[in-house]
């Protein structure tokens, strides 16, 4: 397959490009990006203070740069095939470091929203361009492995040492700062990507671009998401969750219908789901991203609510976790040369849906080290292993004027799934809470929480396993496309 793609696509490597350079970009955004998801959550209970949130409207300074990204990133995917992926990038840095600094600088609860929505916008113009050079870029075999092994344990490592960041900043230099330290990196990436990175022509094909699409995409699946993640105030049955959830249906259905239909070229080709790999990949994908925002949100609560541990603290606990993500993203890159993306991706759900399951066991009267620190290297070395493979999967084989929405689907599915996940695992864990709010409630909500994580992660394991085809390692394809390029050197 990785072969195929080769002749189908030419690297996004000319005189000026350096890939390098460009693997470093891409590893800033990501880091930067998946950084954002979770360096707030410490934070929270001092923004609430800081800024005079009350207990449900807090929870929206996370839904609001949920919202926008996730519901935004196929619009992104688009704009990098049509406008070049280099154009988009930088946009969407300078957009993303300018957020950062408003939300700093917020003295409302509403600036900080807005300011964290337009954080979400620039980040769903950026990172699927990012994305999508790097796939151009690395097209195929060895190198193609190593530079997703990169990004995917840079992508785990934000996400985790997001954390551990935004309990430092948070106990000893303030809330604000976990906004003010994406304004350095930002700045940072707009330099490097604008020294760089090549200068790239558009690679979508010509036509008007269909707008109405567009619009119905971003607003039923912002909706969608807006209505589960409100069951915290009305629950799944009552008529303002039903409304919001059928509203939403009926715009993504719309949405279905006229990129079938539409004269102008879609945001979206329904067509690309007929590939077995970017299907398998996102619902993968999906799962995954939906266990492991809850995961992050349940044990941060549980370290500081049950066991009583300080912002800090509890981020310094999330430290060993990084750790194991770079373990397994090393072996990911090692194995990879040796066995199918299908293998890895089966291989590391099944291990972190263990990991999950050890979590779901967690007491009142716990242990760090038994209670959080074993299951975090169980589930960090899985996550590790199939991360980078997902996101090779997803966006091998795919023409090149479609790599940028490809990549826009699969953070898309990522965040999407994040964000579902997390609302309706979050309300389950409510539920068992109950109005009694103790030590053993809590734990048993967030141990039913984790629980539900780790069976997520089993049907992501069964998706790979029965939906993505075995292929070997890459280097067959490698040689096959060494050899098929000498003709087009000569």
């Amino acid at each position: 397959m990785c072969g195929m793609h080769t002749i189908q696509e030419k690297p996004v490597i000319g005189p000026a490009a350096r890939p390098g350079l460009t693997l470093t970009v891409v590893a800033v955004v990501q880091f930067m990006v998946s950084l954002d998801l979770s360096v707030v959550n410490v934070g929270l209970p001092r923004i609430a203070q800081g800024l005079g949130f009350g207990a449900v409207g807090v929870t929206w300074v996370i839904h609001a740069y949920a919202l926008t990204f996730g519901g935004l990133l196929l619009l992104g995917g688009k704009a990098a095939d049509r406008y070049g992926r280099k154009g988009v990038l930088l946009a969407g840095l300078g957009l993303f470091g300018l957020a950062s600094l408003a939300g700093g600088l917020a003295q409302e609860p509403g600036h900080l929203v807005a300011a964290r929505a337009a954080q979400g916008v620039g980040a769903a113009a950026l990172a699927p361009a990012a994305l999508a050079l790097l796939s151009a870029t690395f097209p195929a075999g060895k190198a193609r492995v190593r530079a997703f092994g990169i990004w995917s344990a840079v992508n785990a490592i934000g996400a985790a040492l997001g954390v551990l960041i935004g309990g430092l900043l948070t106990q000893y230099a303030g809330w604000r700062w976990v906004m003010f330290v994406n304004v350095p990196m930002a700045a940072g990436a707009l330099v490097l990507a604008w020294r760089g990175v090549a200068a790239d022509r558009p690679v979508a094909r010509a036509g008007r671009p269909d707008v109405l699409g567009a619009v119905l995409a971003t607003a039923g699946m912002t909706l969608l998401v807006f209505g589960v993640v409100r069951t915290d105030r009305y629950a799944w049955t009552s008529p303002v969750t039903l409304t919001t959830l059928a509203a939403a249906a009926v715009l993504l259905t719309a949405f279905v219908l006229v990129e079938r239909t539409t004269s102008r070229e879609p945001l979206l080709r329904l067509g690309l789901f007929a590939n077995r790999s970017v299907a398998g990949a996102n619902a993968y994908n999906l799962l995954v991203g939906a266990a492991l925002a809850s995961s992050f949100y349940f044990m941060s609560l549980y370290l500081q609510r049950v066991l009583g541990h300080g912002p800090a603290q509890t981020g310094v606990e999330f430290a060993p976790f990084a750790f194991g993500v770079i373990v397994g993203a090393v072996l990911a890159v090692k194995l990879g040369y040796r066995l199918s993306p299908r293998t890895l991706l089966v291989s590391g759900g099944l291990l972190t849906a263990a990991g999950f399951a050890l979590f779901g066991m967690i007491r009142p009267d716990g242990v760090y080290a038994v209670d959080v620190l074993g299951p975090s290297i169980v589930a960090s070395i899985g996550f590790g292993l199939c991360l980078g493979p997902v996101v090779s999967v997803a966006t091998a084989g795919v023409a090149a004027h479609e790599t940028g929405a490809a990549s826009g689907l699969l953070a898309s599915s990522r965040q999407i799934g994040g964000s579902l996940g997390l609302a309706a695992l979050g309300t389950a864990a409510h539920d068992r809470t109950g109005h009694t709010v103790t030590f053993r409630t809590l734990n048993d909500g967030y141990a039913l929480g984790l629980t539900l994580g780790a069976v997520l992660l089993l049907a992501a394991a069964l998706i790979a396993f029965t939906v993505l085809r075995g292929s070997g390692p890459p280097q067959a394809a490698e040689q096959a496309g060494d050899l098929r390029s000498v003709p087009a050197q000569s």
